[in-house]
């Protein structure tokens, strides 16, 4: 549950800062972003790929196929049904998995998350982009932050309050990953001359001020993946996100297969050390992402493994 929210609430930042891009940004940076999106959910866009077939941006057709393509891929990233990454698929799936345990989460949270689930179902692209699309995102990233806060003041602090923490760490961790090495990979493909992209990614990580404070307004691609991975400050950096898992890990205990378990609060603990100790002083920093977000994939299988997923012999109920 707290993996696909705070999936939802990662997409729908995301999609808010696009399609307020569509008001008056260049058709490059438009096409940057959704590149940069579709390359960090590892998803192929409708028709296969995204292509920027005009350098002309005075043409009045290149905007209308800008907005036409921007609604088609907004509609897939956030009604679509076949994709599991979409805004509505995210709600849906948290949903049902607070459903099958009510018994565990406040009423409270219930109907918080019912009420945001019901509210999606009667909307749809159309909807959304003959009015405001950008509140719709506002407002449906609202609703997550909602329910994290009745859930922060009501759930009881047993071990599905940890696990909950934990699973929201470890989706942090790995979109995040994701998103970085998506920036450099579509900047790679596209202009990597320009930094306004690279705005752009401190604006979404709600971290602009804090660059500037420490760094001046001279934006660097470095010292921007420095920040963002590394300041213990930062409320979004993997730095503590990765302290947020280790710790929720090492508060659940061993659990009923005590060896997966050991071998998942070990394999964060690797994850928080490299970030921590490793970063610095390694300038492969890509490489190093990389072996991040495959390794939160695993952290996942070693915690279902551990807890979830066990040989019905090792079942403490048995």
């Amino acid at each position: 549950m707290g993996r696909y929210l705070e999936r939802a609430e990662y997409l729908c930042r995301l999609l808010r800062f696009q399609v307020e891009a569509l008001v008056d940004r260049p058709i490059r940076e438009i096409h940057f972003g959704w590149s940069r999106i579709y390359i960090s959910l590892n998803r192929n866009p409708p028709g296969g790929s995204l292509e920027l077939l005009w350098d002309d941006e005075e043409d009045p057709l290149v905007d209308s196929y800008t907005l036409a393509d921007s609604y088609t891929l907004a509609d897939d990233l956030t009604f679509e049904t076949s994709n599991p990454d979409s805004v509505f698929s995210c709600f849906s799936m948290g949903r049902e998995n607070a459903r099958q345990m009510r018994n565990r989460i406040s009423g409270e949270m219930w109907s918080c998350l019912n009420l945001s689930y019901l509210r999606l179902q009667e909307m749809s692209i159309h909807k959304i982009w003959e009015v405001s699309p950008e509140d719709f995102y506002v407002a449906t990233a609202h609703d997550v932050d909602t329910f994290v806060g009745v859930a922060e003041a009501t759930m009881y602090r047993d071990e599905g309050w940890r696990f909950w923490r934990l699973g929201r760490a470890i989706e942090r961790v790995q979109s995040s990953a994701s998103l970085f090495l998506a920036q450099i990979e579509a900047g790679r493909r596209i202009d990597p001359s320009l930094g306004e992209d690279w705005t752009s990614l401190l604006r979404f990580c709600q971290a602009f001020d804090a660059y500037n404070r420490r760094h001046s307004v001279d934006v660097k691609p470095d010292q921007v993946l420095d920040l963002l991975v590394t300041d213990p400050q930062l409320p979004g950096s993997l730095h503590r996100s990765l302290n947020a898992a280790v710790t929720e890990l090492d508060a659940i205990g061993p659990g009923p297969t005590a060896h997966s378990g050991a071998l998942a609060r070990r394999l964060a603990g690797r994850l928080r050390a490299l970030v921590h100790y490793a970063w610095p002083d390694r300038e492969d920093h890509e490489s190093l992402l990389q072996w991040i977000g495959e390794h939160c994939r695993e952290l996942h299988g070693l915690i279902m493994a551990a807890y979830v997923d066990y040989p019905i012999e090792d079942s403490p109920l048995r």
